[in-house]
């Protein structure tokens, strides 16, 4: 169900609320793009700073976008596991196809909380989970180990996104948990890597705004084009870098404002793109042929 590339998708916003069109139009043009599924609400969509009100509502406005044409992952991650377990309830409800939920973050679990952190939502939902290893955000991380006692204590617990840009981890994820486990990357730089060493895809940050390409790049390594893929990674580079010279997700909100899918509107803390990261983005939209020089 889940492979190839998957968006998770910016969260627009108008005067400080939800741009719901603007959302709604944006999921409708990733699909016609060739995007291969959808994550609402993850850290990109600025799930830190929305309300739960805003994050329910906008995993719906996703789900009634995309209209069963490609599967839809709804963010359902939280420190709290009691507050995870009642986003993961709701995707559920709302009709996703599964979740992601992220390693908590701030409370330094060790393994053993973590593991009954997503045992108690596994638990809670028949929905698939796809559990979210991103150290980089949450100090602590889900060891290979801990992925394996989860997969096998709950039959729906899928998969990993993986953003610790490990090739080795990758490698060892797919030796410890079998070819049937999914494996997607969470790194857009080294998702071509990741994919060699057993991946089936990536949940990109860069697809918001290069969906096309990034679509390309992924059904080329399934169909084991590595040549023509490498060709798409080389045009894709320099945004892949640019987008995260401030901290995601400044740069490409900045990006799809140049596209005109959005405005260039964020919540703080985050604050708009430096003039050197705007410049940076912009040279890379010219290079991957989305934007005129």
């Amino acid at each position: 169900m889940l492979r190839g590339s998957i968006t998770a998708l910016l969260t627009p916003f108008k005067d400080g609320a939800v741009d719901e069109k603007a959302y709604s139009d944006f999921v409708d043009w990733q699909i016609r793009e060739g995007t291969h599924g959808l994550v609402p609400v993850g850290t990109t969509g600025e799930s830190p700073t929305v309300t739960h009100e805003e994050h329910r509502r906008v995993v719906k406005i996703c789900i009634e976008a995309a209209d069963g044409r490609v599967p839809v992952v709804a963010g359902a991650g939280s420190n709290s596991t009691a507050e995870a377990v009642a986003l993961a309830r709701f995707a559920q409800e709302a009709g996703a196809d599964a979740i992601l939920s992220l390693v908590p973050y701030y409370n330094k679990p060790n393994q053993e909380g973590i593991f009954q952190h997503f045992s108690a939502i596994a638990s809670a939902i028949d929905l698939p989970v796809v559990l979210y290893s991103v150290p980089g955000r949450t100090v602590v991380d889900v060891t290979v180990d801990t992925i394996a006692r989860l997969r096998d204590a709950h039959s729906n617990i899928i998969g990993v996104k993986d953003a610790t840009a490990d090739m080795g981890k990758a490698s060892q994820e797919r030796a410890k948990l079998g070819e049937d486990f999914i494996l997607l990357s969470g790194e857009d730089m080294t998702a071509l890597g990741f994919n060699a060493h057993g991946g089936t895809g990536c949940i990109s940050v860069t697809s918001n705004v290069a969906p096309r390409l990034c679509a390309q790049m992924q059904d080329a390594c399934h169909q084991g084009d590595f040549k023509t893929a490498l060709s798409i990674q080389d045009r894709l580079v320099h945004l892949h870098r640019a987008l995260f010279i401030d901290p995601n997700p400044i740069g490409v909100k900045y990006a799809a404002s140049r596209l005109g899918l959005c405005r260039n509107e964020l919540r703080l803390p985050l604050v708009p793109a430096s003039e050197t990261t705007m410049a940076a983005v912009d040279a890379a939209l010219v290079h991957a042929g989305l934007l005129e020089g």
